[in-house]
């Protein structure tokens, strides 16, 4: 009976043990890094906490935080021992260590890690003030495309021509083809429109309707390309996008003007201290012989905006920097690509399900929006948009106004030749046809062979005569 009584009592404690059993509470260290986790107030609020967030709330789990006590990300010290968040997971002292650990083969020995939550490589950045723009000899044909240039010097061509077109075929210009010179000249008329680029105008200027009405269309086509060839080339002397006067690991590595460095005991600078290839080992050497490591991000970070450092850092933490601060630019090359991962004691039950989580999180998007709230680019951009070369298609209503009035000139200048070969006519007593017709070929041509044959004839009664 005492027996029986002993189980049932066991039994209900073991039963209300289970109904007052909540969910697991881990302990969570992290360290201060913008924007991963940063301090409001009491609390503390960043990329990181939100993510431990969804993982809770997936796993159904909860937490307390605490930051690394002396703040190190976790790196062996001579002796061996485990320092920072790493060393705490190894200690037991912290169950879970959620920042911006980079997922290394040594770590992974003593600790478990996660799928990667983030990926990216190593680069650097530098001041502005460091930067130089790359010059160039054609400098002064980038405001327009290649096409544009090419629009642009047709568009100058048929505009000459039917400058040369309206101002032989219209009376007003050429009144009597067999007395007067002909003043608008093939020549003369692509000097006329050359003139009008500039915005000062070579005579003589047309006489006719014809000829001034294509003389305005061409002069605001001008005006108007003008206007958008200077805004853009001012735009791009003015640009905020410079190009880096050291554009790579291996200039940096070359120079010696341009201090850098990276945070001391980081995966980074193990990085550069166990790599192989002979541009990193220079680096790393520099490093140690300049004693240009800093402790921290935030240090890089400051020294990079006095000028003359380059920080070298994982691509995330630089981005960050370039939309925080503005100042900095970052290189375009980055190297060792690698990912921000979770750690957790050796056989904790829980890491398979924080990857998998993270796994869904990622598919679902929410990292990316994650991403994209705490890295959110607060420098207002003094012009806009890095200003591109011009391209035709921008200004293909500015090119239809010119065709309009080339083609108007044209009309205009037959008309013109009409209407005086229709009052010819009339006088003549011959058909509009005809007169219209000897007038095109004498405007064309005509007379040349008229004055050759005019000499001809002399030539012979010169012979003639003396025979």
């Amino acid at each position: 009976m005492k027996a029986f009584i002993g189980s049932v009592v066991c039994a209900v404690a073991l039963l209300a043990g289970f109904c007052t059993a909540g969910p697991p509470v881990l302990s969570v260290t992290t360290i201060l890094q913008e924007p991963y986790t940063m301090t409001k107030g009491s609390e503390l609020e960043g990329y990181c906490i939100d993510l431990l967030a969804e993982l809770a709330k997936k796993l159904d789990f909860k937490y307390n935080v605490h930051l690394v006590k002396d703040g190190k990300y976790g790196q062996q010290d001579e002796s061996g021992n485990w320092l920072g968040m790493i060393g705490e997971v190894v200690r037991g002292e912290a169950e879970l260590a959620v920042a911006p650990l980079t997922l290394t083969a040594t770590r992974e020995q003593r600790v478990e890690m996660s799928t990667p939550f983030m990926q990216m490589g190593i680069g650097f950045i530098l001041s502005k003030d460091l930067g130089s723009e790359e010059s160039h000899s054609l400098s002064f044909l980038f405001p327009f495309s290649t096409e544009m240039w090419v629009g642009v010097l047709l568009a100058f061509l048929v505009t000459g021509l039917c400058m040369y077109l309206v101002a032989r075929i219209s009376p007003c210009e050429w009144a009597d083809p067999e007395t007067n010179e002909h003043s608008f000249t093939l020549l003369h008329s692509f000097w006329y429109i050359t003139g009008a680029l500039t915005l000062q105008g070579a005579g003589p200027h047309p006489k006719g309707l014809s000829g001034r009405v294509i003389s305005a269309f061409w002069w605001v086509f001008a005006v108007v390309l003008l206007a958008c060839y200077f805004s853009n080339f001012n735009a791009m002397l003015r640009s905020d996008s410079k190009h880096v006067s050291v554009n790579n690991f291996e200039e940096l590595a070359k120079q010696d003007v341009i201090d850098y460095g990276t945070v001391e005991g980081g995966s980074t600078f193990n990085f550069f201290k166990n790599s192989n290839n002979p541009t990193y080992r220079r680096i790393y050497q520099h490093m140690q012989r300049k004693k240009s490591c800093v402790a921290s991000v935030e240090e890089g970070n400051r020294r990079t905006r006095e000028g003359n450092y380059a920080f070298i850092g994982e691509a995330a933490s630089l981005d960050l920097a370039v939309a925080r601060y503005c100042n900095p630019i970052r290189s375009s090359e980055l190297i060792a690509m690698r990912g921000y991962s979770i750690a957790a004691p050796l056989g904790f039950p829980l890491m398979k399900n924080i990857t998998v989580a993270i796994l869904q999180l990622s598919e679902s998007g929410e990292l990316a929006y994650l991403q994209s709230k705490w890295w959110a680019n607060s420098c207002m951009p003094e012009g806009g948009h890095v200003p591109q070369a011009l391209q035709p298609h921008l200004l293909k209503g500015l090119f239809l106004l010119l065709a309009l009035g080339l083609g108007m000139g044209l009309l205009m200048a037959l008309l013109e030749l009409a209407s005086k070969a229709r009052n010819q006519a009339k006088v003549q007593k011959k058909s509009c046809c005809s007169v219209l017709l000897a007038e095109l070929s004498q405007r064309f041509g005509s007379r040349g062979a008229n004055a050759g044959t005019e000499t001809s004839e002399i030539r012979q009664s010169v012979k003639d005569v003396f025979h």
